[in-house]
């Protein structure tokens, strides 16, 4: 498997578990129904998953992490 594809399904399992936390919240703690529901939790899934990106470098092609929470961007 080729790193863009790792970071790619890195992004798509993050999103979707922050997504689907957030959401399960959402229900039990707000009054949110319809449409509002998934698109407040679509919002903040996104504004707080981390970020994955596939570079190429003088080394070969690793793959980077940048999160609001963590300082900086990391290896993975």
């Amino acid at each position: 498997m080729s790193k863009k594809t790792k970071a790619l399904l890195y992004n798509l399992f993050c999103f979707a578990a922050i997504f689907v936390a957030v959401r399960f919240l959402l229900v039990i703690y707000t009054h949110l129904t319809g449409f509002w529901l998934p698109l407040t939790a679509f919002v903040i899934g996104t504004l707080l998953a981390p970020k994955f990106q596939a570079v190429n470098t003088k080394d070969g092609e690793k793959v980077f992490m940048k999160w609001l929470f963590v300082k900086g961007i990391k290896e993975v």
